[in-house]
């Protein structure tokens, strides 16, 4: 059995901030990943000779501290400001300029932002939490099923735990606890979040588009369609390593209805194809008609009603997110920092790092 002092299980914004922080006041950490990747839904694909950004698409920070980090993340030249405008189409076909802020994209995928938070940690890939225990010790115990066939399962102790997972991801993994040790008073907490899900469509178009695009939709990178049944969003995803001479690649985003209806199957191309129709019947013609494209579910994409707090916690154990104190890419990044002080409180007290999360 791995021995260690805190696991951290999610390598999502949530657990890579939560790890690092830790990590500066001295603590042995050890991040378990199901996923061959870290990032969460701050996603990107590989797919076709590119990439698509399928998950959160942009940043658009406004607490401080995450403003302070996505600022040094410019620095360094992992992001930048991929547009100032957003665009929404109404039901009526009149497309109207949204408000004017700043989104940050990264041009080699948005989890080069992620990526920016791994010096140094300890992450374990392709490893499913199955199940935890505590023991009269107050040890942790934790085993992990390999999702991939070329990594072990893992057994794990530690003195605290703290999972970054969807709340009810969450729900599910503590239920076994509820009588033994968490009051179920914890447990209503994680289960009053709600989360609706969506389907992310990366598809890609023949060259020529771009100039199709452009012509009768210029300075349109990203398109909010009100109130539409079936189509949330759509953005011009290769537009973010501006090159004008690629294939274009557009991202959509369904609706959470839509999403609703394919929530169980197990082929997701008949969605596609509603989803290409749709925004061909809305915006181009030609948009129906990709050269190739895939589909992705999120059954967690969209935090509807999130906790007022940024963690939520019983003795050594922590769950934090994006669904905590907010639901965007900014809570999750707070919500880490405050799941790490609190484990920093109830096992060593540690001076608390006098440099931000994101400097080694």
């Amino acid at each position: 059995m791995m021995q260690t002092e805190v696991v951290v299980v999610g390598a999502g914004i949530a657990g890579l901030t939560c790890a690092r922080r830790l990590c500066q006041m001295g603590y042995d950490v050890t991040v378990l990943e199901k996923s061959r990747g870290v990032g969460g839904r701050v996603a990107t694909r590989r797919l076709e000779g590119t990439i698509a950004d399928h998950g959160t698409c942009y940043l658009s920070p406004k607490t401080p501290l995450f403003q302070d980090f996505v600022a040094y993340l410019a620095e360094q030249g992992i992001v930048q400001v991929w547009t100032e405008l957003v665009h929404e189409w109404h039901p009526d076909g009149l497309l109207v300029e949204g408000d004017r802020t700043p989104r940050y994209t990264a041009a080699t995928g948005m989890t080069a932002i992620a990526k920016a938070l791994t010096s140094n940690l300890d992450i374990r890939f392709s490893q499913r939490v199955t199940s935890l225990a505590v023991d009269d010790q107050g040890t942790w115990h934790l085993e992990a099923e390999s999702t991939h066939a070329d990594q072990p399962a893992l057994s794990v102790a530690a003195k605290a735990v703290v999972l970054t997972m969807p709340a009810p991801q969450a729900v599910t993994l503590l239920r076994p606890l509820a009588k033994t040790y968490l009051p179920e008073s914890f447990l209503a907490q994680l289960e009053s979040v709600m989360f609706f899900p969506s389907l992310s469509l990366m598809a890609g178009y023949s060259r020529d588009r771009y100039k199709d695009w452009l012509t009768n939709y210029p300075n349109v990178k990203t398109l909010s369609l009100v109130r539409d049944p079936d189509l949330a969003w759509l953005g011009l995803d290769s537009s973010k390593r501006g090159a004008e001479e690629e294939q274009p690649v557009f991202v959509l985003q369904s609706t959470p209805g839509f999403a609703e209806r394919y929530l169980n199957s197990l082929d997701l191309q008949p969605a596609g194809y509603q989803l290409l129709r749709r925004a061909a019947k809305l915006l181009a013609s030609w948009l129906e008609s990709p050269e190739w494209f895939q589909v992705h579910r999120w059954r967690y994409a969209l935090v509807v009603k999130p906790l007022a707090e940024t963690h939520i916690a019983s003795g050594n154990l922590v769950c934090s997110g994006d669904w905590c104190g907010g639901s965007k890419v900014d809570d999750a990044f707070n919500s880490g920092l405050a799941a790490a002080d609190w484990v920093n409180q109830k096992l060593k007290h540690h001076p608390l790092p006098n440099q931000p999360v994101w400097r080694n």
